[in-house]
């Protein structure tokens, strides 16, 4: 059975998710920590050999302390991150034990997940040697350039795509709307990206040993690494409902989803897990 190492990239800024208490894989979620939600997943695979989460160099020492019990009983390593999202799991890959084959990156705040989709994304990227989840773009695409008289140039910002689109506005009408349409753009063979992201563990690491060092920032995903290198990357269809917290509403929606999602097949957390450990 192929060993897969799997990577929970957690050292981002969290600047739009607007919280002064937390970052978003550490806020709660059901009184868990949203990475928590998003490790069990893989912690109860027994073709996973190893969970690394991936904190920012400030986080480090709070998480080693306030989640000890989890990370001792469920043997998670914790690594360090870099300047980006890129810097991180290259500094992951140091860190990778001998009998991974696989390498699958997921995002820790991407709780919503369905054993299937995981089951089926590993089982492509043993045949292929590279694949993601993603789903099809379905609603209509718009080109549009800024509105030069729209009013949230000075009274506020965009609104995120999610749920705080629906929340009331207190700033000033926006009467001259957001932007202009350019142009409608055709949707045929548009997906959305999502995570798990899972490679043939050497060929990570080289395609990592050669990364334009200077383009970190702009490097988004795993999959935009492999494109440039020239892998080909499989893609498998999952499910809108496989949402990243990005916002602290979406953690609403995130509370929604797990709702009707079934949980992982085995639970094996520390049973204090669901103890608020991050204040």
């Amino acid at each position: 059975m192929p060993k897969f190492c799997v990577i929970l990239p957690a050292a981002g800024k969290s600047s739009r998710f607007g919280d002064l208490n937390y970052k978003k894989p550490f806020a709660p979620l059901n009184n868990r920590a949203v990475w928590l939600h998003t490790a069990q997943y893989f912690l109860n695979r027994k073709d996973v050999a190893q969970v690394i989460l991936v904190v920012s160099p400030e986080d480090y020492e709070d998480v080693l302390i306030k989640y000890r019990a989890e990370i001792s009983i469920n043997d998670v390593d914790v690594v360090k991150g870099g300047a980006e999202r890129a810097d991180s799991i290259e500094n992951a890959i140091s860190k990778i034990r001998p009998e991974c084959d696989f390498v699958c990156v997921h995002d820790a705040a991407r709780p919503c997940l369905m054993s299937s989709w995981i089951d089926d994304v590993f089982r492509t990227a043993v045949q292929t040697g590279a694949a993601m989840l993603a789903v099809p773009v379905s609603d209509s695409l718009k080109r549009v350039v800024p509105n030069q008289n729209s009013s949230k140039k000075k009274h506020g910002k965009p609104k995120e795509l999610s749920l705080d689109a629906l929340l009331p506005d207190d700033s000033e009408p926006n009467e001259a709307g957001d932007g202009v349409i350019a142009e409608s753009v055709d949707r045929s063979n548009l997906w959305r990206a999502q995570t798990p992201q899972v490679f043939r563990r050497d060929w990570f690491e080289e395609v990592y040993a050669r990364r334009p060092r200077g383009k970190s920032a702009q490097t988004t995903d795993d999959s935009m690494l492999f494109e440039q290198a020239g892998h080909s990357v499989y893609v498998v269809e999952a499910s809108s409902l496989n949402i990243k917290i990005t916002t602290h509403s979406d953690l609403q929606l995130a509370e929604a989803i797990l709702k009707i999602l079934p949980g992982p097949k085995k639970n094996v957390f520390h049973p204090f897990a669901d103890e608020d450990l991050f204040r």
